[in-house]
């Protein structure tokens, strides 16, 4: 018993006719015959009390014709599921984000999503560079919201460029140099830094020594934690100073300045990431979706 003889049987049924089954069917009258009888032989009961005027359902018939009726509805549903599945309408997508960059417009951009595929099933989470980046090499992130530096240099990876970031340098409103509103690193040789945790941020912390490097001296950390907002704390509590992307002003302390750095190695790109052997369906949807977020969500998240 196949799917199709169901469907013969269905349409017999519900005619009480095997021509205008034939005729629903789109197929020969022989054809629905042949399907009938091959069913009767498997159950091994008859189906329909056949005449030459009439065709009626046996009490088996009218059994089968019941379940049958679920079964066939039931086939088909799986089968649209999963056709959906294979295009990405339903499933499961998993986002990682920073948790400061991307606040103005990503709340939005879900929102947008989940009202154009309700059943696609989204999980988010908030990671530090270094485990986002991880986290889609292994497969275990669809979709990374981060910074740009370094993603270059990692072959599993692509990125699509959302805005740029401007990188200052956070301080206590209290240190000297707290009241200038550009500065040149070079001016901070002689200070304390506060780092992300290199195993946490590889790609901040680089971008920390690579700046101070190209502007002629080595920093003098002395703290790496593992969280930003920790950094932040030890900033604001007056243990160093900080290199960080200068929207995380936004979420602050207002006793902390962020202060814009001369030069031209000061920004950095916001992108989604997504490893390019990540097979999801559901990917190519929401990065669909992204294109189509208003620019202003893009630029309240950049100071």
């Amino acid at each position: 018993m196949d799917i199709r003889q169901l469907q013969y049987f269905i349409a017999v049924a519900e005619n009480l006719s095997f021509t205008e089954a034939s005729k629903e069917l789109f197929v020969a009258q022989s054809a629905v015959s042949q399907q009938i009888a091959d069913l009767e032989k498997k159950i091994g009961a008859k189906l329909f009390i056949r005449n030459k005027r009439t065709v009626k359902l046996t009490n088996a018939g009218q059994v089968l014709l019941k379940e049958a009726i679920g079964l066939v509805n039931k086939t088909q549903e799986a089968l649209e599921k999963t056709r959906q599945a294979d295009l990405g309408i339903i499933g499961n997508l998993k986002i990682g984000f920073l948790g400061y960059t991307e606040r103005h417009f990503l709340p939005h951009l879900i929102r947008q999503f989940r009202r154009s595929y309700p059943k696609v099933d989204l999980h988010l989470n908030q990671f530090n560079h270094g485990t986002l980046i991880e986290a889609l090499k292994a497969k275990e992130l669809d979709i990374g919201f981060t910074l740009s530096f370094g993603i270059d240099n990692i072959g599993d990876l692509e990125g699509k460029r959302i805005f740029t970031e401007t990188i200052s340098v956070a301080m206590h409103q209290k240190h000297p140099l707290a009241n200038k509103e550009i500065l040149k690193l070079e001016e901070l040789a002689d200070e304390r830094f506060i780092v992300l945790n290199r195993l946490e941020s590889p790609q901040g912390f680089n971008k920390t020594l690579l700046m101070c490097s190209n502007s002629g001296f080595s920093p003098n950390i002395v703290r790496e934690p593992r969280l930003i907002n920790t950094v932040l704390l030890l900033v604001d509590a007056g243990m160093g100073i900080a290199i960080v992307p200068k929207s995380l002003k936004l979420y602050s302390s207002p006793s902390l300045r962020f202060i814009d750095i001369d030069g031209e190695q000061t920004e950095d790109q916001l992108v989604a990431a997504w490893n390019k052997s990540n097979e999801n369906p559901s990917i190519p949807l929401f990065l669909k979706e992204l294109e189509g977020i208003n620019e202003e969500y893009f630029q309240r998240s950049s100071i």
